[in-house]
């Protein structure tokens, strides 16, 4: 378990108590917290939660950056398996050993659970992630947004983390549709809150596909979004008009100019 944080003192103690709250049945679990950057008491939080029996490591690192803290997480892992978790992610109790147990396969594989966005306090995100999670890259694919899981055969169709946005989405298009895993148990994760960080977000979003797409074209061939077409988004929109007034809008948005490299996905 590989988790980055950079100045994330306000969630990785749920985070935490989540993962040590996991019921495993029987499998072994490894818990690495990076501190990259940090001015905060990320680091100081995590270190809090070692007790006797517990597979604990705190690293920090003095530079900010999630790749870099990615590497570090994993020259320091024990077990072929690697679970990338975002510290602002709350796992539910079964879905460590569920992830686990769907890659005990040789051959390379991918698995997430499947996410549930957290109550938003403002309006216009809750809005937001009603339409979007009514997506099919969402609602029947295997997103793996804040946390996705690898065996040993599948960490190895890449070597060190290359510098981009979207290591996410990287990861999930080395493998094709047939590799990828879908286990029940769910997870929660927050949406960025308000229309500027809204538009931010799913700008940084967009030109991380789209960097994949100029650097690793071959990548996309495992590309199975599936989308929603004229008809699709037109059903949708009628059952939650606000819901689409608000996600269109988000979408014509990020096609204004802005700011450009990388920002925080919260």
């Amino acid at each position: 378990m590989i988790v980055p944080a950079h100045d994330e003192a306000g969630y990785i103690g749920a985070c935490l108590d989540a993962l040590f709250a996991s019921v495993l049945d029987g499998a072994a679990m490894q818990v690495i917290v990076v501190a990259n950057g940090c001015t905060d008491a990320t680091a100081r939080i995590a270190r809090g939660y070692a007790q006797p029996g517990r597979d604990l490591a705190v690293i920090e690192l003095a530079e900010g950056g999630k790749l870099g803290a990615l590497e570090c997480g994993d020259a320091a892992a024990q077990y072929g398996t690697r679970i990338y978790l975002d510290a602002d992610v709350i796992a539910s109790p079964h879905l460590i050993a569920q992830l686990i147990a769907a890659l005990e396969a040789r051959q390379p594989r991918y698995a997430s659970g499947r996410p549930v966005v957290t109550r938003a306090r403002t309006g216009i995100t809750r809005a937001y992630a009603r339409f979007w999670q009514t997506l099919p890259f969402v609602a029947s694919d295997v997103p793996g947004f804040g946390i996705f899981a690898v065996n040993a055969a599948g960490r190895a169709r890449w070597g060190a983390w290359p510098d981009i946005i979207s290591d996410d989405t990287f990861v999930r298009l080395n493998f094709t549709p047939a590799e990828r895993i879908s286990v029940p148990a769910t997870y929660t994760w927050p949406m960025v809150e308000g229309w500027r960080n809204l538009v931010r977000v799913r700008r940084r979003q967009d030109r991380g596909v789209g960097e994949i797409a100029v650097r690793y074209p071959d990548l996309l061939r495992n590309d199975s979004k599936a989308r929603p077409g004229l008809r699709g988004i037109a059903a949708r929109g009628m059952r939650d008009p606000t819901g689409f007034a608000v996600y269109a809008a988000v979408a014509l948005a990020v096609k204004l100019p802005g700011a450009s490299g990388w920002v925080r996905g919260r």
